[in-house]
């Protein structure tokens, strides 16, 4: 408990860190401030033009982004939570771009508490561009060193990135990946 609260402050003060997401590993940090974001691209060696997914806690934090709720209501209503055609029992997660961003809404209850907490994240894959995402936090290490400011362990995740789709002006849904 001692060391999330320590997490909660980091990533509230403009830190990154490696921890677990709803999928993959992701190399996380304020969405609101522009040093960490500017520092998850630097640690990734990003190219600056693809965006960061943001994770909310609720949909409402959506107008955090501008995003105007009562165009795009109905659309989410059917990705999330969670997309309603769950694999093995398990929610497939679903990241939706809206207004050039893409967002994600988590079904882990645990990590849309966190979230609450921390207010959204940006939380791409822990990994340099073009290499595995990290499945643990020994892989996430040998990427990232002391590059960043915590690791926050969850065991071997298997995961992979999630659904990703766009919510054209028009209200179609467009499935990118």
């Amino acid at each position: 408990m001692e060391k999330t609260k320590n997490v909660i402050k980091v990533l509230k003060n403009g830190g990154v860190g490696v921890m677990p997401t709803d999928t993959i590993y992701g190399l996380v940090g304020s969405a609101n401030s522009r040093k960490a974001i500017n520092r998850i691209y630097k640690i990734k060696k990003r190219n600056k033009k693809k965006k960061l997914i943001v994770l909310i806690s609720s949909v409402k934090d959506l107008k955090k982004f501008g995003i105007n709720l009562t165009s795009v209501q109905s659309s989410l209503n059917k990705f999330w939570p969670h997309s309603a055609k769950a694999t093995r029992g398990k929610p497939k997660p679903v990241s939706i771009i809206l207004g050039g961003t893409a967002f994600r809404l988590p079904a882990k209850k645990s990590l849309i508490e966190f979230l609450k907490k921390t207010g959204p994240l940006v939380a791409p894959s822990a990994n340099p561009e073009g290499l595995s995402p990290a499945k643990n936090i020994g892989e996430a290490k040998k990427y990232f060193g002391d590059k960043v400011d915590f690791y926050l362990a969850g065991g071997t995740l298997k995961g992979k990135p999630s659904k990703l789709i766009k919510i054209e002006d028009n209200g179609k849904i467009k499935v990118l990946r």
